[in-house]
């Protein structure tokens, strides 16, 4: 019987498996390329105009094609709502307008006043009235129509979402900005804090970041504005401390609390593919702001936050718009009493 030559059989398995592998590795390349991948616009979503009125006459996607007239859309580049809501009035106490420029590498988070004054037919015409009224479609079209640009897509979280991940990432150290003296039993709210650094668990950094005013009135002294400085520090500290070596341990727990206490438009896949890209952007492209105006304005019997016209066109230029285009204040429509 004749001995099969193994130095002959050699190159035909090398052969086998080369080819093993190729299929293999383009099949795995495939699925992670169908999978993780770049948000898609809606293409059939109604823009809304300066005018309160939607048409769904104009095409939102990432092409050449004008996104509202006379505009193009830059390409990879989304403006996401970001929505704290207060579990106890059903509005929504955060908002902050996130545009990720994925080719110029650059994050920009703008904080919209939760007073901020609205030009609506509703009796309440405070931006966090909105989702109260209307939910998340009511509030992003409001702040389309408010700035004159399109909100792609949302996520919203709860306090109790808010207080799980700081106490997954094991507390945060924060540099509290004042003394903090604040009881509101309706709410079985009770902020007290004396200035300085502490390390904050999840009730403590919740209590923080929602405290506007003392018992007797005193405080930031602007109010939210100053609370939306603590909010916008206290982001910058639990991105600190995740980025910490240790917390790599914690990726599964924090996907979990993700998904008990997150709500999102944005697939699983589409928010890897931005968490990779996020991970491309220095610091240093990682920019905060807020909408630049009055706090102390009245309309309607309500205080409220009148937004400087002028500023908010030039801020929506710099940090909000994915237009290749700029926007003038008549794409806007901001109502100064």
């Amino acid at each position: 019987m004749q001995k099969k030559n193994p130095a002959k059989r050699r190159p035909e398995r090398l052969v086998v498996t080369l080819l093993s592998l190729l299929f293999l590795s383009t099949a795995v390349f495939a699925t992670v390329k169908y999978v993780f991948r770049a948000p898609e616009l809606d293409t059939d979503k109604p823009v809304v105009t300066p005018d309160g009125t939607a048409s769904t006459d104009v095409d939102r996607t990432d092409t050449d094609e004008p996104d509202a007239p006379g505009r193009t859309r830059r390409e990879y580049c989304y403006n996401i709502l970001v929505s704290g809501l207060d579990d106890d009035n059903g509005g929504s106490d955060t908002n902050i307008l996130v545009r990720f420029d994925v080719p110029n590498k650059r994050i920009d988070l703008v904080s919209l006043p939760r007073d901020t004054l609205l030009h609506n037919e509703y009796r309440n015409n405070k931006l966090n009235f909105a989702y109260a009224k209307g939910g998340t479609e009511l509030l992003m079209s409001q702040i389309e129509n408010l700035l004159g640009v399109p909100v792609d897509f949302y996520v919203t979280v709860n306090l109790k979402g808010f207080i799980a991940l700081v106490d997954q990432i094991d507390g945060v150290d924060f540099d509290i900005p004042i003394n903090m003296d604040y009881d509101d039993p309706y709410q079985d709210l009770h902020i007290h804090f004396t200035k300085g650094p502490r390390h904050l668990n999840g009730q403590e950094a919740m209590e923080v970041v929602r405290f506007r005013h003392n018992n007797d009135g005193t405080g930031y002294g602007t109010e939210d504005i100053g609370r939306i400085g603590t909010q916008q520090a206290f982001l910058k500290a639990v991105a600190k401390q995740l980025l910490q070596i240790g917390n790599v341990k914690n990726i599964p727990a924090l996907v979990d609390i993700f998904y008990t206490y997150v709500k999102t438009d944005l697939t699983t896949g589409n928010l890897v593919w931005l968490g990779n890209e996020a991970l491309n952007i220095g610091t240093e492209n990682i920019r905060f702001a807020t909408l630049p105006g009055d706090g102390s304005g009245y309309y309607n019997k309500q205080s409220v936050y009148v937004l400087d016209a002028q500023a908010t066109c030039d801020l929506v230029n710099e940090a909000l718009n994915p237009y290749n285009e700029a926007l003038t204040l008549e794409d806007m429509d901001i109502l100064v009493p």
